[in-house]
C-alpha cells in the first residue's frame, strides 16, 4: 500500500467496510464510505473518513459521491447482488480504474469477473474453506485462491512423511510447465526455495500454476500419498 495517496470509495459501512476503511486510512489514503442503512451510518466510528448516506446501487448516489474521481472502489456490502451492481456501475459508467468486490456466498463466486466490472474478488467463504482444508489435509493439493480471473491458482501442499521427495532437493521436482514453487513454510520460517534446498516432511509448499495444469502438480510427487482435495469448484 506504500506509494501515492489514493482516493478510495467503499460501498457498505458495516463491520467489514469500516475495518477496511480504517486500515486504508492508516496507510494514508483518502476514504469515502457510502452506506444506505441508517443503522450502519455512524461517521463517529471512522471519523477520518468522508461519509455519504446513500444507496451505492443508484447512479445518482455515485454521481453525488464523485466516484469518477476514485482510484479504487470497494464493494463491501453483505449482499452479493448489490456488490455486483456497484462494481458494474463503477467500471462501466464512471471508469473507476480498479474495482474490488466482496463475495458473501461461495456459490456466486463465478459471477465476480470483469464482465461485471470486477478486477479483484475477495471471497471470505473460500478463504475459510481453504484454511480448513489446509489444516487437516496433509498430502492434498489445496486451492487457496484464484488469480487473474481464474487463469491461475495459488495452491498449497503439505509434504507428508511417506512422500519420496522427503530428503530430496527442490531441483528434483518435476513440475509442469507454467508452474512455480514460490514459497516453503517450515515451522516459523518462510523459505524462498533454492534448487539445492532439501525438502522435509511437513513442509507447506505454495505453488502458482496455470489453473489448467493443477492436477499435473500431483505427478511431481510421483503419486505417493498425493491426491487433490475437493474444492468448491468440484461441487
Amino acid at each position: 500500500m506504500a506509494g501515492r495517496r489514493m482516493r478510495i470509495g467503499i460501498a457498505g459501512a458495516g463491520n467489514v467496510g469500516r475495518s477496511v476503511a480504517q486500515e486504508l486510512l492508516d496507510y494514508g489514503h483518502k476514504i469515502l464510505l457510502i452506506e444506505r442503512q441508517r443503522n450502519n451510518f455512524e461517521p463517529h466510528t471512522v471519523p477520518e473518513a468522508d461519509w455519504l448516506n446513500a444507496d451505492a446501487c443508484e447512479l445518482t448516489s455515485l454521481h453525488e459521491a464523485g466516484v469518477e474521481t476514485c482510484d479504487v472502489l470497494i464493494a463491501a456490502t453483505g449482499d452479493d447482488k448489490a456488490n455486483l451492481v456497484v462494481g458494474l456501475l463503477a467500471k462501466s459508467e464512471f471508469g473507476v480504474p480498479r474495482v474490488v468486490a466482496r463475495i458473501n456466498d461461495i456459490r456466486n463466486e463465478w459471477l465476480f469477473t470483469q464482465a461485471w466490472g470486477i478486477d479483484v474478488a475477495v471471497s471470505t467463504p473460500s478463504a475459510m474453506v481453504a484454511g480448513i482444508e489446509g489444516a487437516i489435509d496433509v498430502g492434498h493439493l489445496v486451492r487457496l485462491m484464484g488469480l487473474r480471473e481464474g487463469k491461475a491458482d495459488l495452491t498449497k501442499l503439505t509434504l507428508p512423511e511417506d512422500n519420496p521427495l522427503v530428503g530430496q532437493q527442490v531441483r528434483e521436482l518435476d513440475l509442469p510447465e507454467n508452474t512455480a514453487l514460490v514459497t516453503v513454510l517450515r515451522g516459523d520460517d518462510v523459505i524462498v526455495p533454492q534448487p539445492g534446498d532439501v525438502l522435509e516432511a511437513g513442509d507447506e509448499m505454495l505453488f502458482v500454476a496455470d489453473s489448467s495444469v493443477e492436477g499435473s502438480i500431483q505427478d511431481a510427487f510421483r503419486g505417493a500419498s498425493v491426491a487433490r482435495a475437493p474444492t468448491h469448484r468440484d461441487a
